[in-house]
């Protein structure tokens, strides 16, 4: 277990966000339309000038905001020709009914015809506040204002325009191959494994099948968005989607999807770990590492144990080594423990 630096660089952030601007084919765009206090950008787009595969990752809490709806059945209905994100903070849009789904559906109609798309090929998100309606004129005027500054380095805004609490923007890309991925996400409070209240939209131009797009993006959020935990609490909004627009020419199958999915799992894990870096009251940034478990899913269920145990966040808030604390989450973790073999490193940095 180790304690480190609570945040990475702004520099390294604001490199990230200069290179999604090399990841061809992808635009990007961030305005204000009023779901936000003051002068915030709250409404981002992101659109590829060719039809892109598209792979979903969603929230497991039963009670699921519009847009997790929408972008479920409008993946499953085809996720081999789709062209945009359209994206708002400010306002959730879940628990509103009826309405809300509406509100998504006109929103989507919106971007696609700002964009000269079918509705089809839009994807829509929304972060903010539980039980508010979306304000659809103001809607329409962040579209239409975003449709028009969309820019191959309009990234930073579109990454700032998705935030909440967060108080700064998060983004990771990497190359590899002839093509690269990379995203941005937001995140800082209600954050729990699998999944949290997060967004996060990836981009590649890599060309690459739906069903392999899918597997790859599974398989990495598996080991990033759901490790990571802040408060314990699990959000009706929370989503990741990937694009790939095979702008670069290059084909993504058989043995070449180990290089993708090495890169798509580092870009995941780096923009997980700046979720956490930027928790809500966050002073400590926590590894958990466990061996010497029978599985993968033992492991994981003990780390969950000591990382959402109060009695041990409030020791590492603490700068306290009260180890036994750790043990006796592991202990109480459900998972079978021979007491007199456990063994604890803790490593502040």
């Amino acid at each position: 277990m180790a304690a480190r630096a609570i945040h990475r660089p702004m520099a390294a952030i604001d490199a990230a966000l200069g290179e999604l601007a090399q990841v061809r084919g992808f635009s990007a765009a961030g305005v204000h339309c009023g779901l936000k206090a003051g002068d915030a950008l709250d409404l981002a787009l992101l659109a590829s000038d060719r039809p892109c595969a598209a792979a979903g990752v969603f929230t497991t809490n039963r009670v699921k905001a519009a847009p997790v709806v929408y972008d479920q059945a409008a993946l499953a209905q085809d996720a081999g020709n789709m062209r945009a994100v359209v994206a708002n903070a400010g306002i959730a849009n879940a628990c509103t009914g009826a309405a809300g789904y509406a509100h998504v559906e006109q929103t989507v109609r919106l971007a696609a015809e700002a964009l000269g798309v079918a509705p089809a090929g839009v994807l829509a998100l929304s972060t903010g506040v539980i039980g508010v309606p979306l304000d659809m004129d103001r809607m329409a005027q962040g579209v239409t204002a975003a449709a028009g500054r969309l820019h191959a380095a309009g990234w930073p805004d579109a990454a700032r325009a998705i935030m909440t609490t967060d108080t700064r923007p998060k983004a990771s890309c990497r190359a590899a191959g002839g093509w690269r991925v990379g995203g941005v996400a937001k995140g800082a409070g209600m954050i729990a494994p699998d999944m949290a209240t997060m967004l996060a939209v990836l981009v590649t131009d890599a060309q690459i099948a739906p069903p392999d797009l899918q597997r790859a993006l599974a398989a990495a959020v598996a080991v990033s968005f759901n490790r990571i935990v802040v408060d314990g609490d699990m959000s009706t909004n929370d989503t990741v989607l990937l694009l790939a627009n095979g702008a670069s020419g290059v084909a993504v199958a058989g043995d070449a999807l180990g290089a993708f999915q090495a890169a798509l799992t580092e870009v995941c894990v780096a923009l997980a770990q700046d979720i956490v870096r930027d928790a809500e009251g966050a002073t400590r940034f926590v590894t958990l590492r466990v061996t010497g478990a029978p599985d993968v899913d033992s492991a994981r269920q003990a780390a969950h144990a000591v990382a959402t145990s109060p009695l041990v966040k409030t020791a590492l808030y603490g700068g306290d080594p009260n180890w036994g604390r750790v043990l006796a989450a592991v202990g109480r973790s459900g998972v079978p423990v021979e007491a007199d073999r456990l063994s604890l490193d803790v490593d502040f940095v």
